[in-house]
């Protein structure tokens, strides 16, 4: 499994493309039909979110032949691939149900680190200037901070947050989530969570969730605001 930051990287390069790296890599002359699998399942699996526009450049071919086969191969198109990938994650996923995230979350590690995927669509934004309202974004957050803990009852107690700048429609929020501390004595938990358009950070909030120790606690800390 790729590292968070690798996937935060591999998402980067799906949105904006090419890195420096990326562009060092000299391009594959063109090869014959089963060195074509070999190399196509290679780069798939480096990385998920390559697009077949991208694997034309890279393979040299029509981009219908990499959709004949993707299609031999049982490989599914990108939108399918990143669903998968969101399925496996909320299989794991214990203290909130399917319909509780907001976002895709593409990878999980319980009580480490995750990081999940959410584009800005008309439905989050202001009508008159398609900035997204500000309680779209700290859901993202804060939902993934939750969904991080390996209890079947988290719940967050406080937030300190901040919008560093305005996210506009059509952008994907990328929330990356850390586990700092696990103070599992006092059954709390802190969860440090950054949210990046591409490589600039829009948002940044520290988490303290509390886990099940049969107290009855509740959720508060941070009331959700529109922000313009």
């Amino acid at each position: 499994m790729n590292s968070i930051d690798e996937l935060h990287r591999l998402f980067v390069f799906h949105i904006h493309g090419r890195t420096r790296h990326d562009r060092e890599v000299p391009h594959i002359e063109r090869l014959p039909k089963k060195q074509r699998h070999q190399q196509l399942l290679k780069i798939i699996e480096q990385n998920p979110f390559v697009t077949d526009r991208e694997l034309t450049r890279e393979l040299k071919v029509s981009i219908q032949t990499i959709r004949l086969d993707r299609m031999e191969l049982g490989i599914p198109e990108l939108r399918e691939r990143m669903k998968q990938m969101a399925e496996h994650s909320y299989d794991q996923v214990r203290s909130l149900q399917l319909d509780e995230v907001v976002g895709d979350v593409v990878d999980l590690q319980l009580d480490k680190s995750g990081i999940s995927i959410f584009e800005i669509r008309e439905e989050h934004v202001f009508t008159r200037n398609h900035i997204a309202r500000g309680h779209y974004v700290f859901a993202q957050a804060n939902s993934l901070a939750v969904a991080l803990i390996n209890d079947e009852i988290a719940l967050t107690a406080s937030a300190d947050i901040r919008f560093l700048r305005q996210v506009h429609l059509g952008e994907k929020c990328i929330a990356k989530a850390y586990v700092r501390s696990m103070a599992g004595q006092k059954g709390k938990a802190k969860v440090e969570v950054f949210t990046y358009v591409g490589e600039e950070m829009v948002f940044q909030g520290n988490f303290l969730i509390y886990r099940s120790t049969g107290e009855d606690n509740s959720e508060g800390g941070v009331q959700y605001a529109d922000r313009h």
